[in-house]
């Protein structure tokens, strides 16, 4: 499937880690306050998003240097010196959410994640998984909300949730109704926070062509509450279509404003993969930084919400969905221009 995404796995980012984080970021809000023995907070200004000192880049950066790979650990840092979405884990979503908000509140910046936990998720497929039903998954949501509090995050929610159901995919009439009610439920929690950014998923350009067939999944999903949308999530379609069609379906959705996931778009997608070119194919690279100086109205960020390096599943050798793998990790960072 052209716009699945893949629950990224919470293995990596251990409660220890995640206190040094907080700790040897600084309370400060200089742009340029030491967050690690590598990893620097980017400029404020460019990119409000934590950067994790202790993310899985990181680390394997440093385990590089201290065995003498020097050339591929500063390729790594390509990948780690970059703000990525933490993909809240759904088994400790309080928990989770509180000490990534609390890590990037004590570097003086805005938490990026993702809610990818919906009933019947991806449509029993790669990421097969989420809530066992509709009162779970508001309990979860709830969970995820509190952990929150009154910090600055920024939230994607529930990656192919909407373009599973026009796509057809997942698109049985009673999930349908479901699906929406429990995504427009979402942002109304969410928005309820005093600091918190909201972005419906929406797929990518390749995936629903026609913007128009999201318009009412969308409105129905509460987009009128929500800061916006949010376009190629774990895909590698360009920044440039993803541009158009994004101003294309704003059009149609009250003007609503877009993120972009550039994480993995350098190269662009896959051609000529087959039906899953989306997973984890090879010759692809990192896309632009994350930023929200974009040139473009409607576009008020490029995120990394894929954390490069991490597998799409178990195909083209990969290990199962969200696993870091280092040698996928440098294969996008030394294809990556300039």
């Amino acid at each position: 499937m052209y716009g699945r995404a893949h629950r990224l796995l919470a293995a990596g980012t251990t409660v220890a880690a995640l206190l040094l984080a907080g700790c040897s970021s600084g309370g400060g809000s200089g742009d340029d306050e030491q967050a690690g023995p590598t990893v620097r907070q980017r400029p404020k200004s460019v990119a409000p998003y934590w950067v994790d000192p202790e993310g899985n880049a990181a680390r394997q950066a440093r385990t590089y240097a201290e065995d003498g790979e020097a050339g591929q650990a500063a390729q790594l840092e390509k990948i780690a010196r970059q703000p990525a979405a933490e993909w809240i884990d759904a088994a400790d979503p309080r928990g989770h959410t509180a000490r990534v908000t609390k890590a990037a509140a004590a570097a003086d910046r805005s938490a990026l994640l993702v809610l990818y936990n919906v009933p019947h998720r991806d449509c029993g497929q790669y990421s097969k998984g989420g809530a066992d039903d509709a009162a779970a998954y508001r309990r979860w949501v709830d969970d995820v909300a509190e952990g929150i509090g009154d910090r600055a995050a920024t939230v994607i929610v529930e990656p192919d949730a909407l373009a599973h159901t026009v796509s057809g995919d997942c698109a049985a009439p009673e999930l349908k109704e479901e699906r929406y009610g429990l995504l427009s439920g979402a942002v109304d929690r969410l928005k309820q926070l005093p600091d918190t950014k909201v972005y419906l998923d929406a797929g990518n350009p390749d995936w629903v062509r026609d913007p128009g067939a999201l318009v009412e999944p969308l409105n129905r999903s509460g987009i009128d509450k929500a800061d916006g949308f949010a376009l190629n999530v774990s895909n590698f379609q360009t920044t440039a279509s993803n541009v158009a069609y994004g101003e294309k379906l704003s059009a149609k959705a009250g003007g609503k404003h877009f993120v972009i996931d550039t994480s993995r778009n350098g190269n662009g997608p896959l051609r000529g993969g087959g039906e899953e070119s989306w997973c984890n194919p090879r010759g692809r690279a990192l896309g632009e930084a994350p930023t929200t100086r974009t040139g473009h109205k409607a576009v008020d960020a490029y995120l990394w919400v894929k954390r490069p390096g991490e597998s799409d599943g178990q195909c083209r050798g990969g290990p199962s969905p969200g696993t870091w793998w280092p040698s996928y990790a440098l294969e996008l960072a030394r294809n990556t221009k300039g």
